[in-house]
């Protein structure tokens, strides 16, 4: 006799090969760049869908408009670093603490993070491919003044050029620095082992300036791969290390420098006159007044197959509790 099939029970699905992955707190304007990412992926032809992480404080019209977009929206809870940690760090990263809720998402084998303030100008689909076990991210640059509390900046050491200031080791008394990625934008494969040891190492972390980038930068030490920085341009490169920097195969900008958020761009704030930046603020509109790349479809459950529009519409029509707002 077959086995009798339970109501309401369905079958345990194998987890999709891969997503995009972004983060979105508060009531601000950071949702223009995760409209933004939906249309750009689109654009490049993705095959994969994009996750918004979102805080309970994201406002409904918010979460509605990444509807519209194709997202994929998952609300996640907020996780706070120890008290000590919250008064060093600088209080608008702090929040970003809560990005480590993306190691929860089982249902995905691996994922592609990528801050709001990114875009993509190119197909990177490729990086799911990518051999697994490894914490893919862009090397940093130490030499803008946000970094003026390292040793690195104040002896003009750069990883981006290693040989220009060679690290003096005999003179600090202290090892040349392990790579440090930036963490706008990495490869990762979540794992409930993985959140919880994340959580747990949290908690007994001596705390440092920029919250979780630091904090994913001690913690994936041993296994951090380095990529090539056209997945991840971060705009001081083209004033700190033009020679590192070849513009027309980048395939992902983050607008992470003082005054390069798209949505905000005034032209005014340092650097931000440059030609090549404003090609790259203009290229970010013309992804997201393009009202042809604008989501056709319906959100579908990859489970049942079932429009989940509706469903989820209901869904975000939730009591919302206060948490810190992004920068």
């Amino acid at each position: 006799m077959a086995p009798m099939a339970l109501k309401g029970v369905a079958p345990k699905q194998a987890p999709a090969k891969g997503a995009y992955v972004t983060f979105l707190a508060g009531s601000g304007d950071y949702w223009k760049g995760v409209v933004g990412l939906a249309k750009g992926l689109r654009a490049v032809k993705s095959a994969y869908p994009l996750v918004v992480a979102v805080l309970p404080d994201v406002p409904e019209d918010h979460r509605r408009k990444l509807l519209d977009q194709g997202c994929v929206i998952r609300e996640i809870e907020p996780i706070y670093p120890p008290e000590s940690q919250t008064q060093f760090a600088m209080a608008y990263y702090v929040i970003n603490y809560s990005k480590l809720r993306i190691w929860e998402f089982v249902e995905y084998e691996k994922m592609v993070y990528l801050d709001a303030d990114i875009q993509v100008f190119a197909n990177i689909d490729y990086l799911f491919d990518l051999e697994k076990g490894s914490f893919y991210a862009v090397m940093d640059c130490f030499c803008e003044k946000t970094w003026s509390h390292t040793p690195q900046y104040k002896i003009g050491y750069c990883q981006q050029c290693p040989d220009r200031v060679v690290w003096p080791e005999h003179d600090l008394g202290l090892p040349v620095p392990p790579l440090y990625f930036n963490a706008g934008m990495f490869v990762h494969e979540p794992s409930l082992a993985t959140a919880k040891a994340l959580l747990k190492k949290l908690v007994v972390t001596d705390p440092t300036p920029f919250a979780e980038q630091d904090f994913l930068n001690m913690f994936f030490r041993d296994v951090y791969t380095p990529i090539s920085n056209v997945h991840n341009l971060v705009l001081a490169m083209l004033w700190r290390h033009p020679e590192n920097v070849e513009l027309d195969k980048v395939k992902a900008v983050h607008y992470c420098a003082a005054g390069s958020k798209p949505w905000r761009f005034t032209g005014e704030e340092a650097n931000m006159d440059r030609e090549d930046i404003k090609m790259l603020v203009k290229k970010w509109w013309d992804i997201y007044n393009d009202d042809s790349l604008d989501y056709q479809g319906d959100v579908v459950d990859e489970a049942t197959g079932a429009p989940l529009r509706a469903a989820l519409s209901d869904a975000i029509a939730v009591k919302y509790y206060p948490a810190p707002s992004a920068a």
